[in-house]
C-alpha cells in the first residue's frame, strides 16, 4: 500500500500558512482582516 500523501510537518506548515507569511503579501493581509472581522481566536497558524 502506498504512503499517505499528507505527512505533517509543523515548521513547513507555519512557513506556508503562518502569521509572518500572511503579513508578507497583500492578499495574506486580507485573509487576516477577514478573520479579525469574524473574531477568530486564531488568526493564523
Amino acid at each position: 500500500m502506498p504512503k499517505r500523501t499528507y505527512q505533517p510537518k509543523k515548521l513547513k506548515r507555519a512557513r506556508t500558512h503562518g502569521f509572518r507569511e500572511r503579513m508578507k503579501r497583500f492578499d495574506g493581509r486580507k485573509v487576516l482582516k477577514r478573520r479579525r472581522q469574524k473574531q477568530r481566536h486564531k488568526l493564523a497558524l
